[in-house]
């Protein structure tokens, strides 16, 4: 591994932004592993079957925005049901009833919760993709809403998981900091404000950022940008540059489903090479992630915990299937 380091930058040299997402800030500080699966390796290794909740969240996410580019007069409770109803996920779900039961969980928390809602108050924004860059990073996210309260911009995401949230979830949020940066920045607008819509529980947690506190999650983002903009560069000069990412073929990776657990799925631990296996007919086909040296591998460590129950990658790593047991894909709906 001497040789690679020897290659990177010189200390004082110009470096390349490293070009990130706060999902991909916070995936390097939960796991350097599922980091490496999830942004390295390519083709990338093989990914379980779909979360059940997951599409719950993005059924509930793509009928919200939808409502609010419908026209004043049809913004209301039964068009988001309707909306609900028509863009419906089924991914995951253990059969055809509990779809229909959550479809109709889900048609009463969209329109209850746009019940709520004034309808001639447009946001500024929705599923708005803001960015913004430092002499570090350059990071970039999409936005639930973007609201305009007074003079000054608002953050607002919306939850949908069983958990009660509390205002330190929107206070610590990397990701809802940035958002409210870099909206700032691209509107010229303050922006200090961030709220977690939990629909579930109809509670708004607010959290209001201090010029401070927005300039320590940004120097957060930076130090985590550092450190896997080095790792990334050496993997690049050992195993190449990485290709891109092939979405899923349709549900809920058709948008993005904020998050920290990932699909679950059952098999083998794939530890082999980076060569897909067969299949009987209509499955994708297994791949394995690539074999790299251990100075390489030793890099992007598993960080072993409850949480590798529901990760993604579960079969490709002996370490998390020692920490966690395995999840269907419907536990994490609350019944």
């Amino acid at each position: 591994m001497a040789g690679v380091y020897d290659q990177l930058p010189l200390e004082g040299m110009p470096r390349r932004l490293y070009s990130c997402t706060p999902s991909r800030l916070n995936a390097w500080l939960d796991c350097r592993r599922r980091y490496r699966f999830t942004y390295l390796d390519r083709p990338q290794p093989s990914k379980g079957p779909a979360w059940a909740h997951n599409s719950v969240g993005a059924s509930v996410h793509n009928a919200l925005a939808a409502w609010w580019r419908e026209p004043y007069e049809r913004r209301t409770p039964l068009t988001a049901a309707i909306l609900l109803t028509n863009g419906w996920i089924t991914e995951g779900f253990r059969d055809a009833d509990q779809s229909a039961q959550w479809l109709g969980r889900a048609r009463d928390l969209v329109s209850g919760y746009v019940g709520t809602l004034d309808p001639s108050d447009d946001p500024v924004g929705v599923e708005r993709t803001v960015a913004t860059r430092t002499k570090i990073i350059a990071v970039s996210g999409r936005i639930d809403r973007l609201d305009r309260r007074g003079d000054e911009l608002v953050v607002v995401d919306y939850k949908t998981g069983r958990r009660p949230l509390t205002q330190d979830d929107a206070r610590s949020s990397l990701a809802l900091a940035v958002y409210a940066i870099a909206a700032s920045r691209m509107m010229r607008t303050p922006c200090h404000s961030v709220e977690l819509h939990h629909l579930p529980t109809g509670e708004i947690i607010e959290w209001r950022h201090t010029e401070e506190s927005l300039a320590r999650h940004l120097g957060r983002a930076e130090e985590v940008g550092v450190e896997a903009a080095t790792a990334d560069e050496c993997y690049r000069e050992v195993m190449g540059a990485p290709g891109p990412v092939r979405a899923r073929s349709s549900g809920a990776a058709s948008r993005r489903i904020s998050g920290t657990a990932s699909d679950p799925v059952p098999g083998t631990t794939g530890n082999g090479g980076s060569g897909a296996t067969g299949g009987s007919a209509g499955e994708r086909p297994h791949v394995g992630p690539p074999a790299m040296s251990p100075e390489l591998d030793e890099m992007f460590p598993p960080n072993p915990g409850p949480l590798c129950g529901w990760c993604d990658f579960r079969r490709h790593c002996p370490e998390g299937m020692a920490a966690a047991p395995e999840h269907r894909p419907w536990d994490a709906l609350a019944e």
